[in-house]
């Protein structure tokens, strides 16, 4: 017997929009893009020199680095007596390609483009 399985109702929420919601989210602040900006440039990045840059309290930059890292964007590796922070660049494909179906998408006035973008 032979099982069909059917596609999920447009309106169901996947794991994959969890997934890029969660992402959208843990960006969704200033300081915390400020945060991903600087691990951009310094590629491993001890939490005292953030504090610095970023220009908030230290409380303040721990909290933000801790959701960024519950998302899984940021991994802290820790070097007694401190913690060196970088980005995993891997754990925001989802949210990279979303963003890129959307940039990509030329949904101009002309009926050829939006068929290309709305099948």
């Amino acid at each position: 017997m032979t099982q069909i399985t059917a596609s999920p109702p447009p309106s169901a929420t996947t794991a994959s929009d969890q997934t890029v919601a969660a992402l959208a989210k843990a960006l969704a602040h200033p300081a915390r893009v400020r945060i991903v900006r600087k691990l951009l440039a310094t590629p491993s990045c001890i939490g005292c020199d953030l504090v610095d840059d970023v220009g908030l309290a230290q409380s303040t930059v721990s909290e933000h680095l801790r959701i960024l890292k519950a998302a899984g964007i940021v991994v802290g590796e820790i070097e007694r007596p401190r913690v060196c922070y970088s980005l995993n660049p891997a754990s925001v494909s989802p949210l990279s390609l979303l963003l890129t179906e959307i940039s990509t998408c030329a949904c101009e006035p002309t009926s050829s483009a939006r068929e290309q973008c709305h099948p």
